[in-house]
């Protein structure tokens, strides 16, 4: 839910996984690679040069130029805040970074990202427009890292041993950064300083969360591209991948034609399993030899068209790996120029997975691993949170069929979900969870919270689209891929992108205010 992801993002391509069980989710999981430097500190603050930018008379800092001075830091965190027997009342090393470089000290506001799927220095690489914020508006940033992602293992190399990985929640992660933001007020003397969170993706989703659980401690929230819908079982099935798919028609329908024939062609080669002539095209270490071999293929390849329409940014980005200006009219200009249809989708998904040109073949089982979100768990131990949260609240049973979208038929049912979370981590999902704990649909008696998505992002549509009341604001961004808004300022970014941060910086300036006038 990213990025992320929703959303997740390693050195190496972080790619999502294959469904068990599934015959014919970023997520590319929203996990991203760091774009700027940014330099851990110990020993005080750099000199930092602003350069800035009029927007709409509002000086705006560039953030290639803030180069903020975040220390990498540990927080003593309770390990399981709702049973008082268990465990001993131990706690964990909870990593966060910090950085008061632009702060008004014990004035200005917090401003407090709830860390999501991943290592909280990727997401803290690319948030410079929290950054910036921080520096108009003299606030202390602060970058939470998520229970079980990065290094906040609460039981180290055992913490996905069953049952020490039970104690990964979203309620428990919420928790966490409660305890974390009242305790680090008080020790920074900034009990009156409101806090306002931020989160893309899953985090964004987080970010609700916190302020709909802990409106005492939290005064607004800005959640960028976050499906809290879709995550929560509300919503059609097929439309995530039909989303993916409208990106590419937007940019020429003939390359939506073009990717369905493929699949459908490397489909029928299948059946009549011609599997060295699949192996030839699409340049396979191996030889597929079984059905599940066509689906870890079918599955990857379709991962890569979500990627890149996750990862549609107007200007060139290494979060995984190396990812061109505007992928997706890349991806279709390859997709088009190509004389073989399967040869051409080998050429065009090798825009994800091949961005070096240095891989020879693909190693269908270690690029690709399977996992309960369609959309992709990534790799590594990060994988592994995510798979759990995607078996038990994280609701994720999205499809393709090839109808709807230009994706082989790629069923991920109920029945599915519960027969690999069962088989992986002998437990049984509880569909319905996350609508009943944090309200589905109703947010009536919610308040200052920003919902924001980019029309070219295909989590958009699974989050929340239109205002709901004057401090419940949706902005939607008709150029944005995945929580663009939250990135840094770029000279390409589209005018759209740049009215949506400027409405933000408005919006949280005014929920600052008010919070301090309740003090």
């Amino acid at each position: 839910m990213t990025v992320n992801s929703l959303g997740r993002f390693n050195s190496t391509p972080v790619i999502s996984c294959l469904i068990y069980g599934v015959s014919g989710r970023m997520t590319a999981r929203w996990l991203f690679l760091g774009f700027l430097l940014l330099i851990p500190s110990v020993s005080g603050k750099t000199e930092t040069r602003l350069s800035v930018e009029k927007l709409n008379n509002e000086v705006i800092p560039s953030n290639t130029d803030l180069a903020a001075d975040f220390k990498e830091m540990y927080f003593k965190q309770i390990l399981d805040h709702f049973n008082y027997n268990s465990l001993g009342n131990g706690t964990y090393d909870q990593r966060y970074l910090i950085t008061d470089q632009y702060w008004k000290k014990g004035y200005g506001p917090i401003f407090f990202y709830t860390g999501n799927e991943g290592d909280i220095w990727e997401f803290a690489l690319n948030s410079g427009f929290i950054t910036e914020l921080a520096a108009v508006q003299g606030a202390l940033v602060i970058f939470a890292e998520h229970r079980y992602y990065g290094k906040s293992l609460p039981f180290g190399k055992d913490s996905f041993n069953i049952p020490e990985v039970g104690l990964l929640t979203v309620e428990q992660a919420l928790a966490d950064y409660a305890v974390m933001i009242t305790e680090l007020k008080k020790e920074l003397g900034a009990q009156p300083c409101p806090v306002i969170v931020f989160g893309g993706s899953y985090g964004g989703m987080l970010s609700v969360y916190m302020r709909i659980r802990y409106p005492n401690i939290v005064a607004g929230a800005l959640a960028a591209s976050a499906p809290i819908l879709s995550t929560a079982g509300l919503g059609e099935s097929r439309q995530f991948f039909q989303d993916v798919t409208a990106d590419f028609e937007k940019v020429n329908p003939a390359c939506r034609d073009a990717v369905k024939g493929a699949f459908q062609k490397l489909n029928s080669l299948a059946q009549q399993k011609e599997y060295k002539r699949i192996q030839s095209a699409f340049s396979l270490c191996k030889t597929p030899s079984t059905p599940k071999d066509i689906d870890q293929l079918n599955g990857l390849l379709r991962n890569a068209f979500t990627m890149m329409a996750m990862l549609d940014y107007p200007y060139s980005t290494h979060f995984i790996g190396s990812m061109p200006a505007f992928p997706v009219k890349v991806a279709c200009e390859t997709m088009l120029n190509g004389s073989d249809l399967m040869v051409a989708l080998r050429d065009t998904v090798g825009i994800v997975y091949n961005s070096t040109g240095q891989l020879t073949c693909y190693d269908l089982y270690s690029l690709y691993v399977e996992c309960a979100d369609p959309t992709g768990c990534g790799l590594g131990f990060d994988s592994y949170a995510w798979d759990y949260q995607a078996c038990t609240e994280i609701e994720m049973c999205y499809e393709s069929n090839n109808v709807t979208d230009m994706f082989p038929p790629m069923t991920f049912t109920e029945q599915q979900r519960e027969q690999y979370c069962s088989k992986r981590w002998g437990v049984i999902p509880r569909p319905g969870w996350l609508k009943t704990q944090f309200w589905g649909r109703d947010f009536s008696t919610a308040s200052n919270i920003i919902f924001s998505n980019g029309d070219l992002d295909p989590w958009a549509n699974g989050g929340i689209r239109k205002s709901l009341s004057s401090s419940l604001v949706a902005i939607n961004i008709p150029e944005g891929a995945h929580h663009l808004d939250l990135r840094e300022s770029n000279p390409a970014d589209p005018e759209s992108v740049i009215v949506a941060r400027k409405k933000e910086s408005e919006i949280i300036a005014q929920w600052v205010k008010a919070a301090r006038k309740k003090t």
